[in-house]
């Protein structure tokens, strides 16, 4: 079967700096069809994107922490529709904001508490994150920051609105800790990362791997071309520093080879290369609508859902979507918070170029 080529699908929006560079990947449930780099991982040095270059892949991280629940859901630890307060107490306490302006706000007991399902799925009621999080989301160890979403009011009645959520999903990761009596990011190295070959993923990128990071842009002032910027949401201490704190809801490097992995695993029912991760079922119960009736925005446990497909995108514009009908996976990592011209085309021209080449 052979190679095929996307890299100059792509070129016309490097050529009109609408678009730095990106790594891109195309895969079917047997091998990665695809695997090429386009445009420039530092613009201002004149350094080639090179296709092991490293990403922040940042909600990307989502799907990968709800799998690692989903082990512990398999082996009877965790239930989906217990209360969040079952396995972390101090949540039993929670309360419903109802009204609230610059000065007041006025709290009663939700009807119900958050489960474990609500807050994989966004609909918990929790907010997207703390004030106490401010200004970076890597600074608190998970146990205190997860702490902190017991102080902060739910948002909605839980189970009755959409409302995207990073302390759900970092919640969830605390969960895994105290079930599994290992630190998060051990248990995510010991039992997904490591086994799967997913090397180059990580919330601590040593000082190789740094090098090996694309640089992130913006549009510039003029909204013409682009400008580097750093990454406002993360410390930099350095990346490597373990005073830094594994963020479950988006703290995550990585690659296309790395996410392509990670994505034929899940397409090909939980298993890859002859090791079993996850039974079909609970892959199917992950990447189905998990959101009720009533509620427009389609999302599983940890993964967007809709139209025959499942996948994640990060803060970055970064992508990856696996397609059910056409066993086609496409990871598309950039990292760009906007785009000039019409680079936010990219991704699309890209995902449309590879269905294509695939039918």
């Amino acid at each position: 079967m052979r190679k095929l080529r996307f890299s100059h699908v792509l070129q016309p929006f490097v050529d009109s700096r609408s678009l730095a560079g990106a790594v891109i990947l195309v895969a079917d449930r047997t091998r990665v069809r695809s695997l090429e780099a386009v445009g420039f991982a530092d613009i201002a040095r004149d350094v080639p994107m090179r296709t092991g270059c490293l990403f922040w892949i940042a909600s990307q991280t989502k799907p990968i922490t709800a799998t690692a629940l989903m082990m512990l859901v398999e082996e009877g630890k965790v239930r989906l529709d217990d209360p969040v307060a079952q396995y972390l107490p101090e949540f039993a306490g929670q309360w419903l904001a109802v009204e609230q302006d610059s000065e007041h706000m006025l709290l009663r007991k939700p009807r119900q508490l958050p489960t474990v399902r609500q807050a994989l799925c966004h609909t918990s009621g929790m907010p997207f994150k703390s004030a106490i999080e401010e200004p970076t989301l890597d600074r608190l160890p998970l146990e205190y920051a997860v702490r902190s979403y017991t102080m902060t009011p739910l948002q909605s009645e839980p189970g009755s609105k959409y409302q995207y959520s990073n302390a759900g999903i970092n919640t969830v990761g605390r969960i895994i800790e105290v079930v599994s009596g290992q630190p998060y990011a051990e248990f995510l190295e010991q039992r997904l990362l490591g086994p799967l070959g997913m090397k180059d993923t990580t919330f601590w990128p040593t000082p190789k791997q740094v090098a090996r990071l694309a640089k992130s842009y913006r549009p510039n002032a003029a909204g013409t071309g682009l400008e580097e910027m750093g990454i406002g949401q993360l410390a930099y201490l350095p990346l490597s520093s373990h005073a830094r704190h594994p963020v479950p809801a988006g703290g995550l490097f990585s690659t296309a080879a790395d996410v392509g992995r990670f994505c034929r695993m899940i397409l090909n029912g939980g298993s890859f290369e002859g090791t079993r991760y996850l039974s079909d079922a609970s892959v199917r119960e992950m990447t189905r609508r998990q959101t009720g009736e009533g509620i427009p925005d389609g999302y599983g446990l940890g993964w967007g859902t809709g139209d025959g497909t499942a996948g994640h995108g990060g803060a970055q514009a970064t992508n990856m979507t696996i397609d059910w009908h056409r066993g086609l996976i496409t990871v598309y990592l950039v990292q760009h918070a906007g785009f000039p011209n019409d680079g936010a085309r990219s991704q699309a021209v890209f995902r449309d170029a590879a269905i294509a080449a695939c039918a």
